[in-house]
């Protein structure tokens, strides 16, 4: 960043990307302030911590600002966005930002179409329990912290890269992990091969880069390896990478396992956290971790606290029954996380999705019916298009006849309001039910479980 401080805006501060760069730019002594369509919990904590936010969007915000920042979500007819240009104002993408605040410290970047958020979450709690204090920015609330960023008191900085528009091209940390890379963000890429060719300029283009792991055990970060100039460190679970783990046992809250590397025993880890598919997020951050020189005592206290991201397979009791709420819109990593919310309750499995763009729809509609295929009885609602322009014949009713072509139990309903009535009519106790949305599902959600505990 500049040598000295600064006055930043921040168009859409309250979005969970947009909120970290707010919150690393604050605490690096620039003068901060934001604008948001609607207040929310983000907004109201970025004020509690001294951060000025408008709610609305109007020029007479940019007065005497130095910057404005925006992200790829913020129109180019937004008010601000207009005023900063008709004003001179330099406007820099939140990822632009991003780099700057990465360059003045030793960073390690995570990137994947999902899971890059937990590895990052893990991998901040190791270098935590091995006293590097590193700085994070993270996609989603660290549980262990209270906040999706911090600078730390040491020189690392563990950053969640967001790879879905491109902008990653724009950030060149230190060190990177390559988690998964699967069809998505298809508003953006033209297919699988798109992606996997604009991370290889992701890593190839980076001239800082030092360290480079792996998660080979993902098909499409395999062909990424096969394209690279530059060295790698591989990891994969149940494979003969250089960083192994093995031998998975898992239970409803946690999942353990052995760890190799490069041959060697290091012996058994715990996880506190559910899911065969946690052990992948482990194992990358383990093998970055252990590049960077941690011990293995560190390595293991930090896997075992690590509690991950709100709304990351956050289980919430309810009338008998339970909640899971979590983020993922990709049917890949719902297919895993249903596995893993099986062994909450001996009842049925329930999967509630409130359906994500257009084109996700298109090219996986089938994959979602073969992903809720695990889950007893299937609840959709209304499309959140983002944004999209809508796409002819596909629609939450196109999914739903998806999935009722494989037999599937499928419940309709207009409106996300309408979901607690259909939950309090078919949901019985000992039922698991995964609820797949964003902030309004889960608020509606939480809201559904505190009325049925109520007396």
């Amino acid at each position: 960043m500049a040598e000295s401080a600064e006055r930043i805006h921040l168009i859409g501060i309250g979005g969970i990307g947009v909120s970290g760069i707010a919150r690393l730019l604050h605490l690096g002594g620039h003068r901060v302030s934001g604008s948001d369509v609607k207040e929310s919990s983000i907004t109201r904590a970025l004020r509690a911590e001294g951060i000025t936010v408008h709610i609305g969007h109007d020029p007479a915000h940019l007065r005497e600002v130095d910057r404005v920042v925006y992200s790829t979500a913020i129109p180019t007819d937004n008010p601000e966005r207009l005023a900063a240009q008709d004003f001179g104002i330099p406007l820099v993408h939140r990822a632009a930002v991003l780099e700057e605040l990465l360059r003045d410290r030793e960073s390690v970047g995570v990137i994947g179409t999902h899971g890059k958020g937990t590895v990052a979450a893990l991998l901040t709690c190791i270098l935590d329990e091995a006293g590097r204090a590193p700085g994070f920015y993270v996609g989603g609330l660290l549980l262990d912290y209270g906040t999706n960023a911090r600078l730390g008191g040491g020189r690392l900085l563990v950053a969640e890269v967001d790879e879905s528009d491109g902008s990653h091209l724009l950030v060149q940390p230190d060190h990177v992990v390559v988690n998964n890379l699967e069809l998505d963000h298809l508003n953006y890429y033209g297919g699988l091969d798109d992606i996997v060719g604009t991370a290889a300029r992701f890593v190839d283009g980076n001239p800082r880069l030092r360290e480079l792991v792996l998660n080979v055990g993902c098909p499409g970060v395999a062909d990424l390896a096969t394209r690279l100039g530059h060295g790698y460190v591989g990891c994969g679970v149940g494979l003969s990478a250089a960083f192994q783990a093995h031998d998975l046992v898992a239970d409803a809250r946690t999942v353990s396992f052995s760890l190799g590397r490069r041959g060697e025993d290091l012996g058994r880890f715990t996880l506190a956290l559910p899911g065969e598919y946690n052990v992948e997020n482990a194992l990358a951050a383990a093998t970055m971790a252990l590049q960077l020189g941690v011990d293995v005592d560190a390595l293991r206290r930090g896997l075992a606290r690590c509690r991950g991201l709100e709304n990351r397979f956050t289980v919430v009791p309810c009338r008998g029954a339970t909640l899971v709420k979590d983020y993922l819109s990709h049917p890949n990593g719902m297919r895993k996380v249903l596995k893993a919310a099986r062994r909450l309750g001996p009842g049925r499995l329930f999967v509630v999705y409130k359906p994500y763009r257009y084109t996700l729809l298109k090219y996986l509609g089938d994959e979602y019916a073969q992903a809720f295929a695990a889950a007893d009885r299937v609840i959709l609602t209304n499309l959140y298009t983002a944004g999209e322009d809508p796409i002819p014949g596909i629609d939450d009713g196109y999914l739903v006849d998806r999935c009722r072509a494989l037999g599937q139990h499928v419940t309709h309903v207009a409106t996300t309001e309408e979901i607690p009535a259909v939950l309090r009519e078919q949901v019985q106790p000992g039922d698991v039910v995964a609820l797949f949305g964003g902030d309004d599902f889960f608020r509606m959600a939480d809201r559904f479980a505190a009325e049925e505990v109520a007396p």
